[in-house]
């Protein structure tokens, strides 16, 4: 029964894990919907008020034929350029919606699997496994081998790559000291980063006053002044100690080793920048800040550990390579790959223990049951009445042995 228990399939606990899977797609069909909405809405309003102006002037005697034929001419031209807009925003949401489909028809996989012992459930993990690996890829920048391996699994329409493909172009050009493409992504999400109070567009503006301020030519000055009071000014009752120290620098030279003024023209303010842009995108869209490989591997690392995985006691890959299996602990966060990793996530945390129900305890104060330990000293080949430690080796006589109650 216990047995069964614990390869149940909690399917809200692996969905957990999934949420993103069905998130982004989301957000992207909201983000896709609007961007449709706003050129529908400008380019109808167009032409509009120039339908209006054109049959009110035509009424009036104050437009010729003429000028009416080449406003209907700029009318169709307008309503045609809107109709290659919207097509490509159709397109678009279809490929949006068959990455919903096939995501739904993934996850709705799991949900017809009741246990792990499924011969299904490997092949659904292994599946999974390899999204995880994509979106590590992706989001440490190795776009070509994330798409190979995902065009390799078949499983592209279960993956964000053209996001992340994005979201990296707009992050190199930051690194490489260039913030046109990020001023252009927020321009594109404009009410979104103002609803989370984000300060990427604030520093991005600032860091094109310390770049026109770095250039020292006069003319460069009075135009990092007009850009101050454009850009950075309006926003002194946000981030007044900011807008304040950026006006400091009009004394400082780019050499200066006087803080806070030093900071700002060091060139590791774009890396800084770069990793604001990165925040500011995930929490836009709904993404974890870390890898989701990072989070499964850091579950399951806590779902194994115990106190005595970190003793003082050597593990058994620490061992010689000549020991036998009969002195190898099988416990995986023991071993020297995965022990480090480790050592700094929770203990596992379980609402019911299984314990043997014979157990002895050796004069080293390890536990062990009566059953497991006969067999091993069986497969040691120790005479009878001996017994020997699984994981230090030592061995014992049976009259040293206490039995242990469980209250």
């Amino acid at each position: 029964m216990a047995d069964q228990e614990a390869s149940k399939i909690t399917h809200s606990s692996h969905l957990l894990l999934d949420q993103p899977l069905l998130r982004l797609p989301y957000e992207l069909l909201r983000k896709n919907f609007r961007g449709a909405h706003f050129h529908f809405e400008k380019e109808a309003s167009s032409v509009k008020n120039l339908l209006r102006d054109t049959a009110t002037g035509s009424l009036d005697g104050k437009v010729s034929p003429d000028d009416v034929v080449k406003n209907l001419d700029t009318m169709l031209a307008r309503m045609r350029g809107m109709k290659r807009k919207l097509s490509a925003y159709a397109e678009e949401e279809a490929h949006l919606f068959k990455q919903v489909d096939a995501r739904v028809a993934h996850l709705r996989e799991l949900s017809d699997m009741q246990t792990v012992e499924d011969v299904k459930y490997e092949a659904w993990s292994r599946q999974r496994l390899d999204r995880l690996l994509v979106d590590y890829l992706l989001r440490h920048g190795y776009n070509d081998s994330a798409q190979s391996l995902a065009t390799e699994r078949q499983m592209e329409d279960l993956v964000d790559i053209d996001t992340f493909v994005a979201m990296s172009k707009v992050r190199k050009s930051l690194e490489n000291g260039s913030v046109q493409e990020a001023l252009a992504w927020c321009n594109d999400n404009k009410k979104e980063l103002r609803r989370m109070n984000s300060n990427l567009e604030f520093m991005l503006r600032c860091q094109q006053y310390v770049e026109m301020m770095r250039a020292g030519a006069e003319l460069k000055l009075v135009e990092a002044t007009t850009h101050a009071k454009r850009y950075i000014v309006p926003f002194s009752s946000t981030y007044p100690n900011e807008v304040r120290q950026i006006a400091g620098l009009l004394a400082y030279q780019p050499d200066t080793t006087v803080e806070p003024y030093a900071s700002w023209y060091s060139h590791e303010r774009w890396t800084k920048l770069a990793d604001i842009f990165v925040d500011a995108h995930n929490k836009l869209l709904g993404l974890p800040s870390f890898p989701l490989l990072h989070i499964a591997l850091s579950s399951g690392l806590s779902a194994l550990k115990t106190p005595a995985c970190h003793s003082s006691q050597a593990t058994s890959s620490s061992q010689p390579s000549h020991s036998t299996s009969l002195t190898t602990s099988v416990c995986p966060i023991c071993s020297t790959e995965l022990n480090e990793l480790a050592r700094n996530v929770p203990y596992a945390h379980h609402t019911t223990s299984h314990v043997e129900h014979d157990l002895l305890l050796m004069p080293n104060g390890r536990v062990y049951g009566k059953r497991r330990l006969e067999e091993y000293a069986g497969k040691a080949g120790l005479p009878d009445g001996q017994f020997k430690d699984l994981v230090t080796g030592e061995t014992f006589p049976s009259d040293k042995l206490k039995k242990v109650f469980i209250t």
